[in-house]
């Protein structure tokens, strides 16, 4: 196998990896927005996530809405803990 062989190997490679990458960037940037698009209108969702933050690696919030009421959740290490609602909703 001569070096013209070699680097014909090499090249194709490289531009294999390359459009593997691209489509997985494409699929994470535009995927989900096609996704809603492919589920069609079916009544008003009555959850809906309004914000996540990941405070490190293994742990996460997310403020979540469901029928006007937000709720924050936070998910790590195996447990999920929500926060716990008030009688009165106030302090």
């Amino acid at each position: 196998m001569g070096f013209l062989d070699f680097a014909r190997a090499i090249l194709g490679l490289a531009i294999t990896l390359g459009l593997i990458g691209l489509a997985a960037y494409a699929l994470r940037r535009y995927a989900p927005g096609l996704m809603v698009r492919f589920q069609g209108v079916r009544g008003e969702r009555r959850m809906q996530v309004v914000e996540t933050l990941v405070l490190d690696p293994a742990r996460r919030l997310i403020l979540v809405r469901v029928d006007d009421e937000e709720r924050l959740i936070l998910l790590g290490e195996g447990k999920e803990l929500i926060e716990p609602r008030g009688k009165d909703g106030g302090a």
